[in-house]
């Protein structure tokens, strides 16, 4: 890991995302990245509070010991995972144990460093103290068995929005996805059915009457519910308004959190002051709504409640729009009534579809939606950058071909330039096929001017309206909201001189933006903004999926090496246009467009680019770091106009994408 790229390391951890410049400076002055070699403790359990910790690289092992000694491994710590902060917060000895696993790169804040830090970034201590509360709760009752347990309530402003169906399949799939302990309390008042225990065949399930029982001092283990498809389940009544089933409830959750990482609360649609206090329990609120106006309006005011009323952090609440109605609007439209931004959609399934659907219909769409989110929460989503380089852009056409056939799970994609253009092809359904089929328009070299438009050079070379032509027939009036799984390009602002990242609005709009070249190409308006060629800020754009949370990223650098890049500027300076003329042949008169043409051909655009190839190889070198897995197409005697040779092109994506398959499978699988 290099140390003097510790600042961009640290803007790219989705820890620290969101913090000003000033407080990252703070952040970079007060820590240090230290290496550790496998097998080396970090600290043991009982030592004195140490340090902030944050894995850049590797695995960490969280442990302890029972009261015979034994091991008892309580999670496994990868990139972007922090600990060590108990201790910190509480002046007490560590409860737990750490050591590396393999060779590991972490990001250190000695104790006295970090209580200065927390003075500079105050809001920092609040959201520490937020998240990890939980886990000081309720250890004396029973040895803790997990490192850490997140409790999320799946709720609604209405009934019949289809929560239960998507607690259970959540459920299902954050067991099925991260390989962890999951259980749903099933909460209602008296006189209703629980639905639950017959959709994991479940008979006869015995109800935990929160209003009757007495003070909880241990764990009521006969009323969890086993069942052969790996989740538990636990059945309530409760009392409206009653204060005693809230205190109950809590004391329940407190001890559970030391035995599952995943606590699900199906709660009831219902406002009382019970339910309000148990979504103030939880770490996360998923609220269901249909895309009806009227289903929409509702849900605006509840959490436009939640938030003014109660005081809830507006981060943790996250709404879900259920398909199962027909929208009436579009989109846009749906965003405004809800006045805010959308989690997740998930789509429409049949009447008669299987209520286990992550089991009984695992490739429907409804399925495949659950599954992103339930990785996401997990901590274990699989991002793919793609790269800047023109016709080597072509590589990753062979690389989605593998991961098509090798069935490699993709959660969000990302490009740059013509990244970008490839990412939305796959991303709105295009195999890799149907991609390379597209590309073979431009069969013979000359092929290229149907995308060429020379204007008199004022912003740029191009006018870019053949271009924008030729996506619009492939492309027609998709959105960002018509794609199949999570879609990011990536563009550059002219006035603010940073990148800027689209998931909004028009696609051909997104990636005429991301294709603007600049000098070639005259910058693009995409609403009230000028952009230009994403690949001039993030030429393999992994910060922002760092940023985002994705732990897992495999990034394809098509961008052939500086060595590479310098010859071929050499090679191009030397060709002089008179000596591409041979001596004994006379020169032909020319017209001006043929002369503007000749121009572009030998000199110009192909100088401007190699110019800028340098500057990105750099730039892309460094934010390969933040990948799990880089790969490099060999793309030696192609050359970057040669959009002819697709085929070539993407065989050897496919070579180098083959060439680390195991790596890859080895990633999305542990």
């Amino acid at each position: 890991m290099n140390i003097k790229d510790k600042e961009f390391i640290i803007k790219g951890l989705s820890f620290f995302a969101g913090l000003s410049k000033k407080e990252l400076a703070i952040i970079d002055a007060k820590s240090q990245i230290v290496e550790y070699h496998k097998g080396q403790v970090i600290y043991e359990e009982g030592s004195a509070p140490s340090a902030f910790y944050c894995i850049l690289s590797g695995r960490v092992e969280i442990y302890t010991k029972d009261k015979a000694g034994n091991r008892l491994t309580l999670e496994y710590l990868h990139r972007g995972k922090y600990f060590g902060i108990i201790s910190l917060l509480t002046n007490e000895a560590h409860s737990v144990s750490s050591e590396v696993i393999n060779d590991c790169a972490i990001l250190v804040i000695q104790k006295d460093d970090f209580n200065a830090v927390l003075q500079g970034i105050p809001h920092l201590a609040i959201d520490l103290s937020r998240t990890l509360s939980r886990r000081l709760k309720r250890k004396d009752i029973h040895q803790k068995k997990i490192f850490e347990s997140t409790v999320i309530s799946v709720f609604s402003s209405y009934a019949q929005a289809g929560k239960t169906i998507y607690a259970l399949n959540l459920a299902l799939s954050l067991n099925r996805e991260t390989h962890k302990s999951v259980i749903i309390l099933d909460i209602l008042t008296k006189g209703k059915t629980h639905t639950l225990p017959q959709k994991l065949n479940i008979h006869q399930p015995p109800i935990f009457d929160l209003s009757s029982c007495a003070d909880i001092y241990a764990l009521p283990k006969d009323f969890i519910l086993k069942n052969s498809f790996g989740i538990d389940l636990f059945c309530f009544y409760y009392e409206e308004d009653n204060d005693l089933c809230l205190k109950r409830l809590v004391e329940i959750v407190s001890i559970l959190v030391n035995d599952y990482h995943y606590i699900i609360l199906d709660l009831p649609a219902a406002m009382d002051r019970s339910i309000i206090s148990m979504l103030n329990q939880s770490d996360l609120i998923h609220i269901l709504t249909s895309p009806d106006p009227c289903d929409l309006k509702r849900t605006n005011n509840l959490t436009s409640r939640l938030k003014a009323d109660y005081n809830f952090d507006p981060a943790k609440i996250k709404t879900i729009i259920n398909e199962y109605k027909l929208s009436k609007i579009g989109h846009s439209d749906q965003l405004e009534i809800l006045g805010q931004d959308v989690f997740a959609t998930i789509p429409k399934i049949e009447f008669d579809s299987p209520a286990r659907l992550i089991i009984d219909a695992p490739d429907c769409e409804y399925s495949k939606a659950i599954r992103r989110i339930a990785r996401q929460l997990g901590d274990c989503l699989v991002g793919l950058v793609l790269g800047v380089g023109v016709g080597y852009g072509f590589c990753h056409v062979g690389v989605l071909k593998v991961i098509e056939e090798e069935k490699i799970p993709i959660d969000i994609i990302v490009g740059s330039s013509i990244g970008s253009l490839i990412a939305s092809l796959w991303a709105i359904g295009k195999s890799s096929s149907e991609i390379l089929e597209i590309t073979r328009e431009f069969k013979e070299p000359k092929h290229i001017w149907g995308l060429i438009d020379i204007t008199f050079p004022r912003l740029g070379f191009i006018k870019g309206n053949k271009l924008y032509r030729f996506l619009k027939k492939h492309f027609g009036d998709k959105t960002f909201h018509d794609v199949k799984l999570p879609l990011k390009i990536i563009a550059s602002d002219v006035h603010k001189k940073e990148p800027k990242i689209l998931d909004k609005g028009p696609l051909v709009d997104a990636i005429m933006a991301s294709c603007s070249m600049p000098g070639v190409f005259a910058p693009f308006k995409f609403k009230e903004e000028v952009l230009f060629d994403g690949g001039v800020t993030y030429p393999l754009p992994t910060e922002p999926l760092m940023q985002m949370g994705v732990r897992k990223i495999i990034a394809v650098n098509v961008t052939p090496s500086r060595e590479d890049i310098l010859k071929q500027i050499k090679k191009l300076k030397d060709a002089a246009p008179s000596g591409l003329i041979a001596q004994n042949q006379k020169p032909k008169r020319m017209g001006l467009f043929s002369r503007l043409k000749n121009i572009f051909n030998l000199n110009i655009v192909n100088i401007i680019f190699s110019s800028v190839e340098v500057l990105q190889s750099e730039v892309a070198r460094r934010e390969s770091e933040l990948a799990d897995i880089v790969l490099h197409p060999d793309t030696s005697g192609l050359f970057w106009l040669e959009l002819h040779k697709a085929d070539e092109f993407a065989r050897r994506g496919e070579i180098e994408a083959r060439k680390h398959l195991d790596q890859i499978k080895q990633l999305v699988n542990e």
